[in-house]
């Protein structure tokens, strides 16, 4: 039976990755030594022996260049480690990675989101490297080793960030449109009505595509707003149905996204495919007033504008009603786990504490996969954070007072990746006229449920 994550508050409600923000597909090479913040952890990469890495990750450019950076540490302080990393965008990735599934041959460190339990049986757990103290846990409190441990309490691997979605925008193009900027409690009027009047008013798109994230806005977090907090769940915690009994709560969401597509104030599928990454998202290209964003994402963004001149700012997420359940949770961003594959576990463990501990290396990644799960090293980065950095702090901050359900399943069930893309297809289906609101709604859940009936 697939192992189940389901944690606290600090968990992570959805179902795909927070931080699937694309970069060019492209992979290198580069030596990388070793060092962590324990002495067993330095013990375990140190010494005469040559020891060969190879990890993986996908992301933005900017991430690109950190980790490599990152690596580069490593290796200055323990030469006798040599990591062959690579690196892609998020689809390359999970291309690659069932490339090396089929073959046993998954990269000794690899990144992981929240569709980890596809590849849980090459996931080698911590706790043996974390008993013998390979692998540090001290600066990392039980809640935020917990959003990466199954329900047997096995710590799978250790979170690169915790994060939370929003919507970022341009106050300058909310003035000069008349528009009301978003406060915490706006709603998905709101925030329809905002990006039509942009697109009236400016000939620019109220709001960026959402990718693959429509799914997470309009199933995961649309659904979870109905009645009272946690009342609602598009899968159950048990993974073994549906969260929600009737199909028809989906579509208000979808008529709103059509509508929004046929007026123009969203981009349509050809207008999407443009989008390569976050950093020329529409948003960034000046070309729409509003994206959703992970919250790490921000400060990429934010940067990028600022040297155009524009300031932008983090909104929290539209709710149905103004007083109901906001839908947001904390989450992990990503982990870093130790492949079953490896023939240098112990070695990658040590990686990979060093990672997610070393106060140097994180001042080099500088939160940028969500904010450090580490408490000494998050207080060090907020100390010296950018603006943009600033914001993202406030903001998780911000999401972290709302009231969120006690219990969350982070998982997908086997198949949701296709019900994720008729969903986004059914949308379409509707602003062509082929079926409506209502139908795409009862095709989406009927997708969903049959998951559970094979």
């Amino acid at each position: 039976m697939k192992k189940k994550l389901i944690a606290a508050s600090m968990a992570a409600a959805m179902t795909l990755s927070l931080a699937a923000c694309g970069g060019s597909g492209a992979s290198s090479t580069a030596s990388a030594g070793d060092t962590t913040s324990t002495a067993a952890s330095t013990e375990a990469a140190s010494g005469d022996e040559q020891i060969n890495l190879r990890m993986a990750w996908w992301g933005s450019q900017d991430r690109h260049d950190k980790t490599i950076a990152a690596i580069e540490l490593y290796e200055s302080l323990n030469p006798n480690v040599k990591i062959e990393y690579e690196y892609y965008s998020f689809d390359d990735y999970f291309t690659k990675l069932k490339t090396l599934v089929a073959s046993d041959q998954v990269w000794d460190v690899f990144q992981m989101g929240g569709n980890f339990p596809m590849y849980i049986d090459k996931i080698c757990p911590l706790d043996d490297y974390i008993a013998s103290g390979v692998v540090d846990t001290s600066g990392i409190t039980d809640a935020n080793l917990k959003i990466t441990q199954d329900t047997e309490g096995h710590q799978l691997g250790l979170s690169n960030g915790l994060n939370s979605y929003g919507i970022a925008y341009d106050p300058a193009m909310f003035a000069e449109a008349g528009v009301a900027e978003p406060t915490d409690d706006w709603t998905w009027d709101d925030y329809a009505n905002a990006a039509n009047t942009i697109h009236d008013k400016l000939g620019i798109y109220g709001c960026s595509s959402m990718l693959s994230s429509e799914f997470i806005a309009g199933c995961s977090v649309y659904i979870s707003q109905y009645g009272n907090v946690g009342e609602n769940s598009f899968f159950n915690l048990d993974l073994t149905g549906m969260g929600f009994d009737d199909a028809q709560m989906l579509t208000p969401y979808i008529q709103m996204r059509a509508d929004s597509i046929k007026n123009g104030a969203y981009p349509d599928p050809g207008a999407a495919s443009e989008i390569t990454n976050i950093e020329n998202d529409f948003l960034v290209t000046g070309e729409a007033a509003m994206t959703w964003v992970a919250a790490n994402q921000f400060p990429t963004i934010y940067n990028v504008c600022q040297e155009q001149g524009r300031t932008l700012k983090l909104a929290t997420l539209p709710r149905i009603k103004n007083d109901g359940p906001s839908g947001a949770v904390i989450q992990s961003s990503q982990m870093l786990c130790v492949s079953q594959d490896s023939a240098q576990k112990e070695a990658a463990a040590a990686f990979i504490s060093w990672f997610e501990n070393d106060p140097d290396c994180n001042n080099i990644l500088q939160g940028e996969r969500g904010i450090p799960v580490n408490t000494t090293v998050r207080e060090t980065l907020s100390a010296k954070a950018t603006e943009g950095q600033q914001i993202m702090y406030d903001f998780i901050d911000k999401v972290s007072n709302f009231e969120m359900p006690e219990k969350i399943n982070v998982l997908s069930p086997d198949g949701q990746d296709q019900v994720v893309d008729n969903y986004r297809n059914y949308i379409q289906q509707v602003v062509d006229g082929q079926i409506t609101a209502e139908e795409a709604a009862d095709k989406t859940y009927a997708d969903a449920e049959a998951l559970f009936n094979k």
